[in-house]
């Protein structure tokens, strides 16, 4: 059963009912108090509360993080063979980092965010202490809200805040935080500093952690598209990295590690785990399922089919590997494996020739969308032991060292520069999966894009304004307590 649930005034959108998992249906309308009366409807507006967040999570938001940390170039249309920023997407002033408050690229995202935000909020209204579930019923449907609404928060503050340390104790603006149900043009919240931001946070994720039972909310889907023990820790882990919180991130991730049954991919295995069409590679802990068709079950739309597949030379997607990321895989690195090599015919100053494009193999077919994996536990685990006062580097090294030798690498040592091995790590590992940006804020780098970068402003010196995106002036106008982003 598949449900959407959006909060539009006193109405939700819903769709109907079905008995595939994640599948789209047209939209009716019915009253909150409706949705709520019965537990066929609480468990409706759960469904729809995932929906929602693979929806916005598989958008252009998934390549924001590759796109501007340089990961990611282009392929030429097929139209007319010249390579060009896509315009059937909307991501042209962000990669160009000329984003703007009234006509952002990301408007949508932002707005859609907020909605999840008060998906979750309305279920954590009606299910608790709600005497049409049991006590572990309303526990666990809470728990799935509280972890969906802290991952949602975290996903709006690392796009629409600076990072945790751009200033001392972090007393920068952060976001707002809504722990309740937002009424548009009744309610003005402010933005908090960054600091009470993640302390919201951090209190939802332990909260929600504190109520899990060993049963999920739905009695349908593979437990990794679902909020748990386990999935919830790993986000919570990725978020205490990106805020700094080297304790919280190294507890969580070590406990994922050594609790939650999943081994890491093997080499002899690796390239062909990520072949396998829509099954998720072996050690994934959270993935969100791609939504189906109600008619036949087929995946109806993914992020593969969306920004990265290749089926033939006139049927492709628009996103490839930069020249900056494939230079980064040694020659006897097994993720040089990890591209489809294609040569596209490319028209330039009107003359047309071949070039070759690396198409990555992570999300051919139609794969779901996976949040978190085993090997970026591993290297929160590496990170946040070499940052933690009184460093343990010699656990920082190993842990660096095991991801390192099952892509055919020699281990690193004492002498090598152990934070900047674990990002070129992350940006080789990690590559298509949404995390170089960030990384480039959290170590407070500059953004360097060269081969394969046609932007007009390829580069960004930190710190700067446009590390961070406009908050669009559709709630900035609406919210005279919004304070705007600088610079814009």
């Amino acid at each position: 059963m598949r449900i959407l649930l959006k909060t539009i005034g006193l109405f939700l959108l819903l769709t109907t009912s079905c008995s595939e998992f994640l599948v789209v249906e047209p939209d009716r309308q019915v009253s909150i108090t409706e949705q709520f009366s019965s537990r066929e409807g609480i468990f409706q507006a759960v469904n729809g509360m995932y929906y929602s967040m693979e929806g916005i999570l598989s958008d252009r938001m998934y390549l924001y993080g590759d796109l501007l940390g340089g990961n990611l170039t282009f392929t030429p249309s097929p139209n007319d063979l010249v390579i060009e920023v896509p315009p059937g997407i909307d991501i042209s002033r962000i990669y160009e980092f000329q984003d703007v408050a009234d006509n952002s690229d990301m408007e949508i995202i932002y707005d859609d965010c907020y909605g999840i935000i008060n998906e979750a909020n309305l279920i954590i209204q009606y299910a608790s202490d709600n005497a049409l579930l049991t006590e572990a019923e309303a526990d666990q449907v809470v728990a799935e809200a509280l972890a969906c609404r802290a991952f949602m928060h975290y996903i709006v503050a690392i796009h629409y805040a600076q990072n945790y340390s751009f200033t001392p104790a972090a007393s920068h603006p952060g976001i707002v935080y809504n722990t309740r149900t937002i009424v548009a043009g009744v309610d003005f919240p402010s933005r908090l500093n960054m600091a009470e931001t993640y302390s919201l946070m951090k209190e939802d994720f332990e909260s929600a952690l504190s109520l899990f039972s060993d049963q999920q909310a739905l009695d349908y889907g593979p437990s990794y598209s679902y909020f748990n023990r386990m999935t919830t820790a790993a986000v919570y882990a990725k978020a205490a990295l990106q805020m700094n919180d080297w304790e919280s991130a190294y507890r969580l991730a070590d406990s994922v590690i050594l609790n939650a049954g999943i081994s890491l991919m093997d080499g002899d295995s690796y390239i062909n785990e990520w072949d396998k069409p829509e099954d998720p590679v072996s050690e994934v802990i959270l993935e969100l399922s791609a939504p189906r068709t109600s008619d036949d079950g087929q995946v109806s739309s993914s992020i593969g089919y969306s920004f990265f597949n290749y089926v033939d030379p006139t049927n492709y997607n628009e996103f490839v590997a930069s020249g900056d990321l494939l230079a980064l895989y040694d020659t006897n690195d097994i993720r040089r494996d990890m591209f489809l090599e294609i040569m596209l015919p490319v028209s330039v100053d009107g003359v047309v020739g071949n070039q070759e494009f690396y198409f990555t193999r992570k999300f051919q077919d139609a794969p779901g969308l996976p949040l978190s994996r085993m090997s970026e536990m591993y290297l929160i685990r590496a990170e946040a032991a070499a940052r933690i006062e009184g460093a343990n580097l010699g656990a920082a090294r190993s842990d660096l060292n095991v991801i390192r030798e099952r892509a055919g690498l020699d281990p690193v040592d004492g002498s090598a520069d152990l934070l900047e091995e674990i990002f070129l790590e992350r940006r080789r590992e990690l590559a298509f999966e949404g995390f170089l940006f960030f990384d480039i804020a959290r170590y407070q780098k500059d953004v360097e894009r060269d081969l394969g970068c046609i932007a007009t402003t390829c580069n960004l010196s930190y710190p700067s304004d446009y590390f961070v995106l406009p908050i669009p002036e559709s709630s900035t106008s609406l919210n005279e307590n919004m304070e705007q982003n600088e610079g814009y």
